[in-house]
């Protein structure tokens, strides 16, 4: 059987000229804001607060609009920084924007109210029932805190994966509902037809890309490849294995190591997508995910029945053979991490002689435990089976050094859940492996 067609390699080339004109675009909103406040509206009463508000605003709204460009998934760029990548960067800008807004909101309402010589509290009434767009507004703004907060860590840990989605899609909805109001009010756009221009430009340009590559390529692709469940599979306590079929999946461009997002069309499903790593490499017609039920929606992959409808996004991540770079490499999983782990291993070369480790608190919890030993065999490489509580078998500096003698020489791949994947991640640095020679997939739980 053959199997389908490589992902494309990164394009750091093509990132770096992406964030540049991100760069420029940044310059330029905050130059727009600045030349056109002239200095008699500056020195009016209220005027310095006011231009705050309309410089903090316009940088703000421009910084919501690379947030949601950063998880757009653009090919290329999460090719290259991979979707971990992506949503460290997105966690890292997002209290910027949110943040900037807020203070938007507090100096146009003091300067407004300067300007009025007026209260503060008497403005803000004024503002939301005299101003057009200024109640869509304040609910824009609203939205995005709730999914600000909704995303600090102690919180999220809290939320249904449902739940926490279900309020991000409030971010899409704000900054669509907030376009008419920077337009109509924003003090560098109020006779300023250039400077509209060029904003409603950012604007299309941003939900043109948000909507090719969330909505439409998504849809096309899955009317090509037309995929349907062909079998549920039990591969071990709480875990199966979902094989589908297709049309054209040897046209498919994906690596081992990656992931879909899967939507399930059938009842309490198909309203959401879900990430699951492939746990094979193609073989038309068939696709294989393997997943432990974890939440809701896994723990529903089990009772899928054959001919359900699927649709995919993807394929996503970086946890592939094109990050490589040493001749040799070390894969290591805990768990469920095995699934990116087998389909990595292989798509090695044959004779690549990889070493692998296994960590697993019982024997019947390494799952797909003999495919990975089959082609540990075909690889000519090494397979160390660590089985029993995390005193008895644990990955630690000791164990690594003795099963891998070559460590220094290889690069590392660690994939499970996001606890095992930071303590491996740390070890490694420790032992000297350099920070582009490990490369790691953290499940979420």
């Amino acid at each position: 059987m053959t199997r389908g067609q490589q992902a494309a390699p990164p394009r750091p080339g093509l990132v770096k000229a992406a964030l540049t004109v991100a760069g420029i675009g940044l310059g330029v909103t905050t130059a727009l804001t600045i030349t056109t406040e002239t200095a008699s509206q500056f020195s009016a009463p209220g005027g310095q607060a006011t231009f705050a508000g309309s410089l903090t605003g316009m940088v703000g709204t421009y910084l919501a609009l690379m947030m949601v460009l950063l998880v757009s998934r653009i090919p290329f760029v999460e090719q290259t920084l991979g979707q971990d990548g992506l949503v460290r960067w997105h966690r890292r800008l997002a209290p910027w924007p949110i943040s900037l807004l807020i203070a938007h909101a507090l100096f146009i309402t003091l300067g407004y109210a300067q300007a009025a010589r007026t209260g503060l509290m008497h403005e803000v009434g004024t503002l939301l029932s005299r101003y057009p767009d200024m109640l869509t507004a304040t609910a824009a703004l609203g939205l995005m805190c709730l999914a600000g907060v909704v995303s600090i860590r102690a919180i999220r840990r809290r939320l249904r994966r449902e739940t926490w989605w279900a309020i991000h899609l409030g971010m899409y909805l704000a900054l669509a509902i907030s376009f008419a109001h920077v337009v109509v009010l924003g003090p560098a756009f109020v006779g300023h037809p250039f400077t509209q221009v060029v904003w409603a430009a950012v604007w299309a340009a941003t939900a043109g890309l948000v909507l090719a590559y969330r909505v439409g390529l998504p849809v096309v692709r899955s009317l090509r490849h037309r995929l349907v469940v062909s079998e549920v599979r039990h591969e071990g306590p709480g875990v199966v294995s979902v094989i589908c079929t297709g049309r054209h999946v040897d046209r498919l461009a994906v690596s081992g190591g990656q992931f879909f997002c899967w939507r399930f069309l059938t009842r309490g499903m198909w309203w959401q997508a879900h990430p699951f790593s492939l746990s094979a490499l193609p073989r038309p017609p068939y696709l294989r995910l393997t997943a432990k039920g974890l939440g809701d929606y896994s723990a529903s992959l089990a009772r899928l029945r054959p001919g359900t409808k699927v649709m995919v996004e993807g394929p996503y991540g970086t946890f592939t053979r094109h990050a490589q770079e040493r001749q040799r490499a070390v894969l290591i999983a805990a768990g469920i991490g095995v699934t990116a782990l087998r389909a990595l291993l292989e798509d090695l070369p044959a004779g690549s002689r990889p070493v692998v480790i296994l960590r697993a608190t019982r024997p019947e919890d390494l799952v797909l435990a003999a495919e990975v030993r089959e082609l540990v065999q075909h690889k000519r490489g090494w397979l160390h089976e660590l089985v029993g509580s995390r005193e008895q078998a644990a990955v630690t500096g000791e164990a690594l050094r003795r099963l891998v003698p070559d460590l220094h020489r290889r690069d590392v791949y660690v994939c499970g859940p996001e606890g095992f994947v930071t303590g491996v991640v740390e070890l490694a640095r420790s032992l000297g492996v350099p920070d582009e020679a490990i490369h790691h997939e953290a499940f979420a739980l």
